[in-house]
């Protein structure tokens, strides 16, 4: 009998030259064994298919097989960095630090315009990467994701972060491609700061980040005034950026997400929503949503897998793109964003969705 259910999947890069190319490999469950699929091609054309299996295997075959394909791509060159960027490697990878980040509760069109006329909020964008915590100790950087566990970094941050004036920071931010964009710092040296209020730990980080020459680290730009605050909004939206940070100034650092409010929120211009797999739709390439109605789980709706994407497995964590909810939570014109690996499925909340108004119409 199986006893193993659990996909793997891996996504690897390669960059060079007028190269640009894409390679995805999976371990998708199969009747009572497993299929090693994979998608290749030039990244953002439709890529060409296939199964390294003929019929379904059990799963210590599947992965020896699926460990065989990484292990010939990543000798040619290949690499898990979206832009062909090395990775530093860690066999500390997924241990628990015990650090977690502050998160984020959405608001809406109406709170967002209170904000800016309130001068105790700042505003930055709100950048479409991955949530990292980064932590030197000397030369000995650490990544770590919103679930406070050790992650493997893109090589140039490593190296941005070692480069540093200080011994010892922790930094949080948003991994985007091989640039970290930093927007606190809890630690510096022996200067322990997340009791500080943000506006002493943003000063401290600037002065921090403008220590190095590096490209691959940044701090993120802070509107503090009404007008600055405005003028971030329209931009960002003509930019057709995620959306927007409101950060009281005044406040400290304090991880965890609150059950409602708090001193960091935000904005988002589109509507997404992380939804936990319920299964496949037959032969057709696309899977059952749910979210979690406390204490029980509904459909949501399904969405369409792109041919450049593995087919999730039941239970993964997925972000999908909506327009809006219908009352009861189906989503209108979901689109697949990609797996969720940093987020359990306790995240995967009906609260956060944005449920269709009475002047919104089903015409696009």
């Amino acid at each position: 009998m199986q006893t193993v259910t659990e996909a793997a999947k891996a996504t690897l890069y390669y960059r060079q030259g007028s190269s640009d190319k894409v390679y995805h490999v999976a371990i998708e469950p199969s009747g009572a064994g497993f299929i090693v699929t994979f998608a290749f091609g030039r990244r953002g054309s439709t890529l060409q298919t296939g199964a390294k299996t003929a019929a379904p295997v059990d799963y210590a075959e599947a992965k020896k097989i699926f460990d065989k394909l990484v292990k010939e791509k990543t000798a040619k060159g290949y690499t898990p960095g979206e832009d062909g960027t090395p990775y530093q490697r860690t066999g500390n990878a997924e241990r628990s630090t015990g650090i977690l980040p502050q998160l984020l509760n959405p608001i809406d069109e109406s709170e967002a315009r209170r904000l800016i006329k309130d001068d105790a909020w700042w505003a930055q964008e709100k950048f479409d990467g991955k949530r990292v915590l980064i932590r030197k100790e000397d030369d000995k950087v650490t990544g770590i994701n919103r679930q406070g566990l050790v992650i493997d970094l893109p090589v140039p941050i490593v190296k941005a972060v070692q480069s540093l004036d200080t011994r010892r920071c922790l930094l949080d931010g948003e991994s985007v491609g091989d640039t970290f964009i930093a927007f606190d710092l809890l630690q510096e040296a022996t200067l322990k700061l997340a009791a500080r209020p943000y506006q002493v730990r943003y000063a401290h980080l600037v002065d921090l980040v403008d220590s190095t020459p590096s490209d691959s680290i940044r701090y993120a730009q802070t509107a503090t005034t009404r007008a600055q605050k405005l003028a971030m909004l329209d931009r960002l939206r003509k930019e057709r950026k995620e959306g927007v940070v409101f950060k009281r100034h005044a406040a400290s650092y304090v991880p965890g997400r609150p059950a409602s409010g708090g001193d960091q929120l935000k904005l988002k211009f589109t509507a997404t929503a992380s939804a936990i797999v319920a299964g496949a739709n037959g032969s057709r390439r696309s899977v059952k949503l749910e979210l979690l109605d406390a204490p029980r789980r509904i459909g949501v709706g399904n969405v369409t897998i792109p041919p450049n994407h593995p087919i999730p497995a039941v239970n993964q964590i997925v972000e999908v793109r909506y327009l809006y909810a219908y009352p009861g939570g189906s989503l209108y014109q979901p689109v697949y964003l990609g797996k969720r690996d940093d987020v359990g499925a306790e995240a995967c909340t009906i609260s956060q969705l944005k449920f269709k108004s009475n002047n919104e119409t089903d015409e696009g």
